[in-house]
């Protein structure tokens, strides 16, 4: 008996198929090889750990958590010397100590537990290839508030006012320590220089998309990611409003534990928590422009003889979101009154800053007077901030006292 003859359209509809399942296949293994359109299919707030690496340890680590969809972003730094119980050894000690250069991935696990956050990508550049880095995408501009000489073999002068540092200037700036300059000044300097940097690849990542270009700047960074995934990852950091964007510190007491200063986090962690799930609400919360979106500056100076109270003081102003600019010594160490000075010209905002630390001695300043032939002339041309903070006696470290 002779078999029956196969029908045309069933090998066609068979071929349909196939195609159709392969072409589902491919979407989505794609969607699962890359974690970037993974991470914004999902409509999901980007985290990403960045170190700067000194001698294969941190020097600073900064987590960037970024939301595509309102495009905001806020930035955490981590401090090396933070003290945490940790389980892999089974004793409170530096979270740096379970840093392993080429293999973080349990610091980095010890970073999502402190913040309770899942951490996507990393990005970890060392001392020298930031050099190479910076050469490569033609400096980076920061602000440096006072000038600062640095003796040695290779003196150096980092001058006051808006300068664009090169690669060995840039790995100078960051790395460099020197007897007159507190902990604190020296985190606050190497969160602008990070900030900088964000900015100015921001300003040449078209310029970064080409082979050669991108090829050689893959190999400064220690990823995990393969250049294509670098590449849209930064594509969407470009979106970033660096001068909107402030960087809080992870703050803490400092104690003795075993025979090493240790900054325990405030309340066992909790405080930090709390204030990273803040900021994650305020990042995805879609709404219009406001007066309350706005992120006011704010310039911090010791008027006492409290060494290091600016920079304590700074890191808790951050924690409330407001974005310090500079910190420093006032013009002298004996205010017996925390002062406010206001130039934003939002009554009500400087009231809320006031009320943070309950200070009541606020002096309004205008960038605007009259010269004696009676034109109104602009005071300084020189950027200052919203807000100046002279800190008193009367501060406590967290409130003015005897208002």
């Amino acid at each position: 008996m002779r078999g029956k003859k196969n029908d045309p359209s069933l090998f066609l509809l068979a071929a349909i198929v196939l195609l159709l399942g392969a072409g589902i296949f491919a979407a989505v293994n794609t969607l699962r090889s890359d974690p970037v359109e993974e991470a914004l299919s999902g409509d999901r707030v980007i985290n990403v750990l960045y170190v700067i690496e000194k001698d294969a340890k941190p020097l600073s680590t900064f987590v960037l958590m970024y939301y595509p969809a309102t495009k905001r972003a806020a930035i955490f730094d981590i401090p090396g010397e933070l003290g945490l119980l940790i389980s892999r050894i089974n004793r409170v000690d530096r979270i740096d100590t379970v840093y392993h250069s080429g293999r973080i991935s349990g610091f980095e696990n010890e970073i999502e537990k402190l913040l309770g956050i899942d951490i996507a990508f990393s990005i970890v550049m060392s001392i020298e290839n930031i050099g190479r880095a910076v050469d490569l995408i033609e400096g980076v501009e920061i602000f440096i508030p006072s000038p600062v000489a640095i003796r040695g073999s290779e003196p150096v002068l980092f001058p006051s006012g808006v300068t664009r540092l090169d690669g060995d200037k840039a790995m100078r700036y960051v790395s460099y320590e020197t007897p007159e300059e507190d902990r604190e000044m020296g985190v606050f300097r190497r969160q602008r220089f990070f900030l900088g940097l964000l900015k100015r690849q921001a300003e040449m990542n078209e310029g970064l998309k080409n082979p050669a270009l991108s090829k050689l700047y893959q190999s400064f960074l220690d990823t995990g990611m393969n250049q294509r995934t670098r590449m849209r990852l930064f594509d969407e950091l470009v979106n970033i409003d660096t001068d909107r964007t402030n960087i809080q510190s992870v703050g803490g007491n400092l104690r003795e534990v075993s025979g090493q200063m240790l900054l325990i986090p405030f309340y066992d962690g909790s405080l930090i928590k709390e204030i990273v799930r803040q900021t994650l609400g305020g990042l995805t919360r879609q709404s219009e422009g406001s007066l309350s979106d706005r992120v006011f500056t704010v310039e911090v100076l010791n008027g006492t003889v409290v060494n290091g109270l600016a920079g304590r003081t700074a890191e808790l102003l951050q924690g409330f979101g407001y974005d310090v600019i500079s910190i420093g010594n006032a013009d002298h160490t004996n205010y017996e009154k925390t002062e406010i000075i206001d130039r934003s010209g939002y009554e009500d905002m400087v009231k809320t800053f006031a009320e943070i630390i309950r200070c009541g001695n606020i002096r309004t300043e205008s960038f605007i007077q009259e010269n004696p032939e009676g034109e109104l002339t602009i005071q300084n041309f020189e950027y200052r901030s919203d807000f100046t903070l002279i800190i008193g006696r009367d501060f406590n470290g967290r409130y003015v006292t005897g208002n």
